[in-house]
């Protein structure tokens, strides 16, 4: 497998990966411009403007861009994250040029007809309703919004009803003006792709974007916080977040491992302690996600109203006892599963794409697999450790609640034990 680079005169970045034996690829626009990089007044736009990507261009209809796509057999799709938006497309090895052009199409050439903009409102206000409406997704926007409260690193990528509800057709074409420059591009395929092929493509399409200065995101800043929403549920969800390194932390890796030890499996102590040992939950995980510049441990579990306090207490206790005891096995097993998780990921094209996109966007390269693997090897039972003492150290802490929560801890209750 070979991965070659390019980058366009205007900034553009061009980035492939060969994959033998394939028939099929994935090729994508990765564009640098998530919920983070939105104004107050402009919560939830980047998300609206990935929806109306697919409603009309100046050459193809909504259902042209679908037909284009699913006559050759393929599929396509798109998503909006707190840094990123991306467009992608999997097709036959034959198709793959009308993969990009299609992809390109809509993101360079949206007309945001006013009838289309009226109907996509409504569809996102619905997916904004069936948020609200399922506890164990809404609880992780409000420990968001409470590790990083009044920044947009804390806002949902949704975004409120108010605003969407509020958007119109210069709202969204100022975005794209202000954010989709051609130094905020990525094109990334990966599969039964040609380098030379795609670079050819990809300069016929976008070598005449001009380049153009844009607005880096400004700095994420943990703070921490707590909200409890009552509610008659079955459950009460919880959540907790301590800060963690950013993706361009070497610490990162041992986050990860710390967290996978944690609770990210059958196997992790959390789901050993307080399922199978304690029957005090169904469901019990912990896992360490990274942003440029900041990252959250992340811990969630959903019990009842009668055992919640015995959980989060519990899990206080599970996290302080770690930072001491935490064994080389554990280490081994999480470092395995990390390994696995990451090569078994790869085999996908799609996923491939995306990695590609992702690394070039962090370290405008891309890191050998082999030095990945090398990093994740390196992380010793002693820094696993380590972390574990900073994590219980009186950093600040997050949470949230959804759910009948009397007997719940308060925040500083639980950082108290955490420490003590």
């Amino acid at each position: 497998m070979t991965v070659q680079t390019h980058t366009l005169a205007n900034g553009l970045r061009i980035v492939t990966e060969n994959m033998p034996g394939l028939k099929s690829a994935s090729v994508g626009i990765w564009v640098n411009a998530g919920g983070r990089h939105e104004r107050p007044e402009q919560n939830g736009i980047a998300h609206f403007l990935e929806h109306m990507a697919f409603k009309g261009t100046k050459r193809r209809t909504s259902l042209q861009i679908a037909e284009a796509i699913e006559d050759v057999g393929g599929y396509i799709n798109a998503y909006t994250s707190r840094e990123t938006t991306a467009y992608y497309a999997r097709v036959l090895e034959a198709d793959v040029p009308l993969a990009l052009d299609v992809i390109s199409d809509i993101v360079l050439n949206p007309i945001f007809d006013p009838s289309e903009i009226e109907v996509e409102r409504g569809v996102i206000l619905s997916e904004i309703g069936q948020v609200l409406d399922t506890p164990d997704d809404i609880v992780f926007d409000w420990l968001q919004e409470v590790a990083y409260p009044d920044q947009p690193m804390g806002r949902s990528i949704l975004g409120p009803s108010e605003r969407v509800s509020a958007f119109s057709k210069d709202d969204l074409a100022t975005f794209v003006r202000e954010r989709y420059a051609p130094g905020q591009m990525i094109v990334a395929a990966a599969g039964a792709v040609d380098h030379d092929t795609i670079c050819m493509a990809a300069e016929k399409i976008f070598a005449d974007l001009p380049a153009r200065p844009f607005e880096v995101a400004s700095p994420a800043r943990f703070i921490g916080g707590q909200r409890r929403e009552m509610r008659p549920l079955e459950q009460v969800h919880f959540t907790l977040g301590m800060e963690a390194p950013g993706y361009r932390d070497p610490a990162m890796y041992t986050a990860q491992i710390y967290a996978s030890a944690l609770g990210g499996g059958m196997s992790s102590r959390l789901f050993q302690e307080m399922r199978e040992k304690r029957g005090l939950c169904y469901t019990i995980f912990a896992q360490a996600g990274s942003y440029a510049d900041t990252g959250m441990l992340t811990l969630y579990a959903g019990t009842s109203a009668a055992q919640i306090a015995d959980l989060a207490e519990l899990t206080m206790d599970e996290m302080k006892r770690a930072a001491s005891d935490i064994a080389p096995e554990e280490v081994a097993r999480a470092r395995a599963q990390m390994k696995a998780g990451l090569l078994m990921g790869l085999e996908s094209p799609s996923s491939r794409a995306e990695r590609l996109a992702r690394l070039l966007a962090i370290w405008d390269r891309i890191p050998d697999l082999d030095e990945t693997i090398a990093r994740i090897d390196s992380v010793t039972t002693g820094d696993v450790r380590d972390f574990a003492g900073k994590v219980i150290g009186g950093g600040p802490a997050a949470m949230a609640l959804y759910g009948p929560a009397d007997n719940a801890p308060d925040l500083e209750a639980l950082t108290a034990r955490l420490s003590a």
